[in-house]
């Protein structure tokens, strides 16, 4: 692999450096060749033999430079003050097939300065989801951390239960967080220019022929955040913990905690159950990623040059930002053109879903049942469950936007629309019930089914022979979406 570890060369107030505390007896879970094959880690066949080893903690490569990074951040709308890695290290940075710089972070790997009152440790479940969701957004096209690899151990672990220890190797285009720079605000001031240069230079670089790189930088930030939280969305994806420390620099999802998949279109969705105020539900994440960038925006005006008045200007093209590109992948859901009349169905579909609490994925994909019956056998039975789970009176509203839909549909080129509903609606997402199937199998020792369903996660817009009926089965109408726990 190209090793540049360029985070370990700033200043060391930044981070501690130290090994990984080893796991007792691990164990493979899962192995992600085609990160390993991007991250040129497949062509040295040390570390694929000892892939199990590094993970574990047992052996650090040469090259590798293991670090626990510090930051701070707002959580849950509170300053919570210093953070940092409490249970993961930055073990290595390397240049990956595309020359793009990866982090390699190992998670659950032990205690470091920054731990408090955890224990440095994973557990098993979360580690399975973490991997899973990775995988997924990968292959959906979405911009987030993936990983190589999981462990899982004999090293008990306490959460509500006694659970078994786990590892993972996550990899991401960056672990530089808003959270990064509340951090040095507040504990650093004095390294602000020279961390802000960092991040230029490693993940802006273009941004260094603007007149003024730094507010070209804060307003590129902002942008991919709008664009990040519209992927989500389109996706129907809940994050859970929209805190500043855990929203990535570069526009990428990272920290998979108590996320979830929509089912039941409910916009007002809660997934983390710790979230007693609904700050994160589903409807907000494009309000809160604001509110984040305008809490860590005020941070540069210590910066030459960077006034109220700028970093206003620099914030301002979030809402626009977002609601393009919200409403480009709307209506591309839909098959349709991005124009007024598009927009018009997008949002009465949206009501339709929402007034029958229908599945999310499922109905957007049951449009191909509609158009082309006979070529997509599998989305015709989706468009008869949707229908058949229809009051009398919702039937009426479906027959009227069916008949709106088929004429708009009708002056465009049928292929074109069929290609665009294929290909920007998934047949499978993780759903939290085929996950949990996966993970009650993995702490009996079997690790079958998290194979199974990395592969059928690896071509989610296609309908699959290993699919069973459950992979897109939603839950029971009015039956409450299981919320998901920030104990991990």
């Amino acid at each position: 692999m190209r090793y540049q570890n360029s985070y370990a060369k700033l200043d060391p107030r930044l981070y501690h450096k130290q090994p990984p505390t080893a796991l007792d007896n691990p164990r493979a879970g899962h192995f992600n060749l085609q990160v390993a094959e991007q991250l040129g880690w497949s062509e040295d066949k040390e570390l694929m033999q000892r892939w199990v080893d590094i993970i574990g903690g047992h052996y650090v490569p040469d090259g590798f430079e293991p670090l626990a990074m510090a930051y701070a951040g707002h959580q849950f709308g509170q300053w919570a003050g210093q953070l940092g890695d409490g249970r993961g290290l930055l073990m290595a940075q390397v240049l990956d097939n595309n020359d793009t710089l990866q982090d390699l972070h190992l998670k659950g790997i032990g205690l470091t300065p920054y731990s408090r009152m955890g224990d440095g440790r994973a557990v098993l479940r979360s580690t399975i989801r973490e991997y899973l969701c990775g995988h997924a957004f990968a292959q959906l096209g979405i911009p987030a951390s993936n990983a190589l690899g999981f462990v899982v151990s004999d090293t008990p672990v306490r959460r509500e239960k006694m659970e078994a220890g786990a590892a993972l190797m996550r990899v991401a285009d960056s672990h530089i967080r808003l959270g990064h720079v509340e951090w040095i605000a507040s504990f650093a001031p004095d390294l602000l220019g020279e961390f802000t240069d960092y991040m230029i230079d490693t993940y802006y670089p273009d941004c260094r022929d603007s007149e003024q790189p730094v507010l070209s930088f804060l307003s590129a930030v902002v942008e991919r955040t709008a664009r990040m939280i519209a992927d989500w969305q389109l996706i129907g994806f809940a994050h859970g913990v929209m805190n500043t420390d855990n929203l990535s620099i570069t526009g990428s999802t990272l920290d998979f905690g108590p996320f979830g998949f929509m089912e039941r279109f409910n916009p007002a969705w809660i997934n983390n159950h710790s979230d007693h105020t609904g700050r994160y539900a589903y409807q907000n994440q494009p309000a809160i990623g604001y509110w984040n960038l305008n809490v860590w925006l005020p941070h540069f005006m210590r910066l030459p040059g960077v006034t109220r008045e700028t970093l206003a200007d620099c914030l301002a093209p979030y809402e626009t930002v977002f609601m393009q590109h919200y409403q480009q992948g709307l209506c591309r859901k839909l098959g349709l053109p991005h124009e007024q009349v598009s927009l018009g169905l997008a949002f009465d579909w949206l009501s339709l879903l929402e007034d029958n609490l229908l599945d999310y994925t499922n109905s957007f994909r049951a449009l191909l049942g509609l158009i082309a019956p006979d070529n997509y056998p599998h989305e015709k039975q989706l468009l008869a469950t949707l229908t058949h789970e229809l009051s009398a009176e919702a039937l009426t509203v479906w027959q009227d936007w069916r008949k709106r839909y088929l004429a708009q549909i009708a002056t465009l080129s049928i292929d074109e629309v069929i290609e665009n509903i294929e290909n920007n609606n998934p047949v499978y997402v993780l759903r939290n019930d085929i996950a949990q199937r996966a993970i009650t199998a993995a702490e009996q020792g079997q690790f079958d089914e998290v194979d199974r369903l990395y592969t059928l996660l690896a071509t989610p817009y296609k309908v699959q022979e290993l699919a069973t009926v459950l992979d897109s089965s939603p839950p029971a109408p009015n039956a409450p979406q299981m919320p998901i726990s920030c104990s991990s």
